[in-house]
């Protein structure tokens, strides 16, 4: 990659998908998005109550989402290529990872979705979520379900769970648990492909033993596409190269040629210091190799195949002056070009983590979570940086790739 200075987007447009001037809304990368046959979009994020002008010991990030009312999802959908939203699912006993509020003694428990086989995975109104519950024992909204997931596992919280809905969104199925596979702990961000063969994988990350860094790994289908198991490691165990460092939210794409690439978050500090990596397969996600690191900043990153052939990654830049940037390249992934400036009028690093798409031939969508230096609410914490800038809201943004 030649290192030349970053160049603004053109045909820049922005505008807001969701805000409530008393709610925390973030994170629609690891929440869930599907684009259905139709070309309708769904996109899942979450929420808290929070009171921006209260007291600032109470506002940094990790009381934002930890917070004491429960962390709630929502889902909202357009049917205009990203152009407008709509809220569909507000369900308050929803917590922020599912796609439905689960059900004592019918979700979460191991085994396979037996009752829907076969599953077609090549069907575009097959939507698959893949997820894991975070905080459950502090959370009131899961709390008891928590505790209903004890009699099978020692730490519910450490587990992936899997839903299918078999039309385009409207319902969907039980959850179920996924095994460990000997892991420790599993985590998922909402990530999966489907291979030439209808396989489909789910990009997750692991940790082999209590305190040990994350590590992405692939799972893939079995059973009829029931159930899932371990396939590969993702990164190298090269202490070298990443010792120390969290290797997180690694989201896959299918080439049409059969290569799979995969892109992974490296975590320094989450203030900023991270970057994202480009790892490639050529065997189905059996084997894995470095390609590329994407920049000198910024993660998680989105990727996109654009219908040009080109590939574009969209990630949060939350190092000064803190905004949303995105990088092309023109032979799959080896290289990339400068960055591109989507926006840099963010008021602190708390946003970031993109959906995209291509709303029409060379323009690109993006929804993600953000918070503006103009905003008439600024969030100032006591002596720290978490929590700093505007009201925390939904935003989609349009652009242009020359």
């Amino acid at each position: 990659m030649k290192a030349n200075a970053p160049r603004p987007a053109k045909n820049v447009e922005h505008a807001v998908a969701y805000r409530r001037e008393n709610e925390f809304a973030s994170h629609p990368y690891v929440r869930g998005f599907w684009e259905t046959a139709a070309g309708h979009l769904i996109c899942n994020f979450s929420l808290a109550t929070v009171d921006y002008r209260g007291d600032p010991h109470k506002l940094a990030h990790i009381d934002l989402v930890r917070s004491a009312g429960g962390r709630r999802a929502v889902t909202v959908r357009s049917e205009d290529r990203g152009k407008t939203w709509t809220v569909i699912n507000h369900d308050p006993h929803r917590s922020s990872n599912d796609v439905r509020a689960p059900r004592i003694g019918i979700d979460g428990k191991p085994g396979s979705l037996d009752e829907l086989a076969p599953v077609d995975f090549m069907d575009k109104d097959l939507l698959l979520s893949n997820f894991n519950y975070q905080y459950m024992r502090d959370d009131p909204l899961i709390r008891e379900f928590y505790d209903s997931l004890k009699p099978f596992v020692e730490a519910p919280e450490r587990q992936v769970f899997i839903r299918v809905s078999k039309d385009a969104g409207r319902t969907w199925s039980r959850s179920v648990m996924l095994p460990l596979d000997g892991s420790y702990s599993l985590a998922a961000v909402e990530s999966s492909t489907v291979r030439p063969d209808g396989r489909c994988l789910l990009f997750l990350s692991a940790a082999t033993r209590r305190g040990a860094t994350s590590r992405p790994l692939v799972y893939r289908s079995t059973d009829e596409g029931t159930s899932f198991h371990f396939l590969s490691f993702i990164t190298p165990n090269d202490e070298s190269r990443y010792g120390g460092l969290n290797q997180m939210y690694p989201r896959g794409l299918m080439l049409p040629n059969g290569r799979l690439l995969c892109t992974v978050r490296i975590d320094r500090d989450w203030a900023g210091d991270m970057w994202t990596e480009v790892h490639q397969s050529d065997d189905g996600g059996r084997t894995w190799r470095f390609l590329s690191r994407v920049s000198d900043f910024g993660a998680p990153g989105a990727p996109l195949r654009m219908s040009d052939g080109r590939l574009i990654i969209v990630y949060g830049s939350r190092l000064p002056p803190s905004g949303i940037r995105a990088v092309v390249s023109e032979d799959e992934g080896a290289t990339w070009g400068p960055e591109i400036v989507v926006r840099d009028d963010g008021g602190s690093w708390d946003l970031g983590y993109p959906r995209v798409w291509e709303a029409a031939p060379g323009q690109i969508g993006a929804i993600y979570y953000f918070n503006s230096k103009d905003d008439p609410v600024q969030v100032r914490p006591v002596d720290t940086l978490w929590g700093a800038g505007g009201v925390r809201f939904i935003a989609r943004s349009f652009f242009s790739v020359d």
